[in-house]
């Protein structure tokens, strides 16, 4: 029987053509695409059979799919070729003629080879796209779904109008880098899989996890759902195979969102719970926060601020307030903390209303640098005018941490200005990760190096580590407002215990120590009797602008 080029090359036409609309190694629809070329080269039956491989070695029995059968096929007389895949697995496909029939002519064997690397080509193609989409909408270390998949499915559910019947989150691991430090990076990961499992099975199958990157997530979950999750997220005991520490209580922020008619896309549905998380993790005692009208408020701030701020800075409309610093003995001026105000249109804006704003990216980087400069640059006018000029604390944000240029930045703009470093001290806040404690180190040191102090802001509010004052080379200490008691309080004894001893134990470290929000004369009989002589607060003065303060510099 003489074989019909034109029928094989019209086969080979309508294969390619179907193969290219298909997306599964295992599509029900392979045998019609490719039935026709097998026809034209006399094959009964052809399978492929994929082996995994790990390190050159056999990992599985093989997974076989039949991609064309017709009539009694002779397995006696099959014709294999063998692949590997661009992951380094092996592909064998299997070529079995009809029962009784003639052996494949070599011309017929060259064509099957043809055949064998077209569907090898399309197999491959689909191999990729679906490696491909499971990089793209999972996550490999946890076993869930990723932001991607999240985004792709809730589309559909809003357009279809189902979306209104579930709630979303969005949630952080409170300190999760500790767990991390404690059990392990292994060990960790199985905590945090073990966690986000327990809630996803809340769901019943109704509604997934997805994670955002690093220890932050989100949840689709149905409505009613809702008091569990909350209740979970608060506080769930994971337990801890294979270490001495066999239990963990993990906890989250979180910012919740009860998807309503007014949601058109998902992007609206994370900017929500992203927005009310954020407030969550910033707002002390608050585990979680719902999306309403006043978290709306503050995204339109947000949005107002970030969107002033380019100008505000070209514009100077930032100002800088300086709030004297005094010495208890004999009440004299001995320093000032640089406090920023932003002026806008001829209204006075406190800082809490856009710097924990800026603190969300690097615009608070630039404000931190445009304070140093100006108070730089009003030093240098004091001096020159022969005043008598005292060190000024400028507060640096924990966002600079990280700035493998942040020393050399800092003492470039104070010898801009050729103001002797000892008029210059630099404020941070305490750190709470063992990252964060590396660069707060190393910029503490050189900074001290160079003869520029460095203050402790707030010790003691957060997540405080003695490591913090005792490896660090601080000039100054600065007790938070909170450690004073005031009247009518009933912890003012307790509070007197902590800020005796905490003022004795910076002392005994060679620490300078100030109390800030000092405002009643008992506060400050209190700071004498323990031997703290630094202080600020509205009871000498409120922040005053830059004109008033140098009149106290005469």
């Amino acid at each position: 029987m003489a074989f019909d080029i034109a029928e094989y090359s019209a086969a080979m036409d309508e294969f390619v053509l179907k193969m290219e609309k298909l997306d599964s190694e295992i599509h029900p629809e392979i045998p019609g695409a490719i039935g026709r070329v097998c026809r034209a080269l006399r094959i009964a039956k052809l399978e492929y059979t994929l082996y995994e491989m790990d390190r050159g070695a056999i990992v599985s029995e093989g997974k076989s799919f039949t991609a064309y059968a017709s009539g009694v096929h002779d397995n006696e007389r099959a014709h294999t070729i063998k692949e590997t895949t661009g992951n380094g697995s092996i592909v064998v496909y299997g070529f079995y003629p009809r029962s009784g029939a003639e052996d494949w002519s070599p011309a017929e064997l060259e064509r099957i080879t043809i055949l064998e690397k077209t569907l090898f080509t399309f197999l491959g193609k689909i191999r990729t796209s679906k490696f491909a989409e499971q990089l793209l909408y999972h996550d490999a270390d946890l076993d869930i779904h990723s932001l991607n998949y999240m985004m792709r499915a809730l589309g559909p559910m809003i357009a279809k109008g189902e979306a209104v019947r579930y709630g979303a989150c969005y949630f952080n691991l409170k300190s999760f880098s500790l767990v991390n430090s404690q059990l392990g990076r292994r060990a960790g990961t199985g905590v945090m899989k073990a966690f986000v499992h327990g809630l996803q099975d809340l769901f019943g199958g109704r509604g997934f996890v997805f994670r955002i990157g690093g220890d932050n997530f989100g949840a689709l979950f149905p409505k009613e759902c809702l008091e569990q999750v909350k209740e979970y997220l608060c506080g769930t005991i994971i337990n801890v195979e294979h270490t001495r520490q066999k239990r963990v209580n993990i906890s989250a922020h979180a910012g919740y969102y009860m998807i309503d008619d007014e949601c058109k896309t998902p992007s609206d549905v994370m900017d929500k719970i992203s927005a009310a998380a954020n407030i969550a993790k910033k707002t002390p005692n608050t585990p979680y926060v719902f999306f309403d009208n006043a978290v709306r408020h503050r995204v339109e701030d947000m949005k107002m601020v970030e969107g002033l701020f380019p100008g505000a800075i070209e514009n100077e409309e930032f100002l800088v307030y300086y709030q004297p610093k005094v010495r208890l003995n004999d009440y004299t001026l001995i320093g000032a903390e640089a406090l920023c105000r932003w002026k806008h249109d001829g209204e006075i804006i406190a800082p809490f209303r856009f710097i924990p704003i800026l603190e969300r990216g690097r615009n608070i980087c630039t404000l931190d640098f445009y304070m140093l400069e100006h108070v730089c640059r009003d030093i240098r006018k004091w001096l020159d005018e022969g005043r008598k000029v005292v060190t000024v604390s400028v507060n640096l944000s924990r966002v600079h941490l990280g700035d493998m240029d942040l020393l050399d930045r800092i003492i470039k703009i104070i010898d801009k200005y050729s103001v002797p470093h000892q008029y210059i001290e630099i404020e941070l806040t305490e750190t709470t990760t063992d990252v964060d404690f590396t660069e707060l180190k190393k910029v503490v040191s050189g900074l001290n190096i160079q003869g520029i102090r460095t203050s402790v802001d707030d010790f003691g509010i957060g997540y405080s580590s003695l490591n913090l004052i005792r490896e660090l080379p601080w000039n100054t200490l600065k007790i938070d407002k909170s450690f004073l008691p005031s009247d009518n309080e009933e912890e003012a004894q307790r509070k007197c215990v902590l800020l005796k001893y905490l003022i004795a134990m910076a002392q005994n470290l060679g620490l300078e120590c100030i109390a800030e929000g000092v405002e009643t004369i008992d506060q400050i009989a209190l700071l004498k009797e323990n031997n703290c002589f630094n202080a600020q607060g509205f009871y000498f003065d409120k922040p005053l602008p830059a004109e008033e303060f140098s009149e106290k510099l005469l």
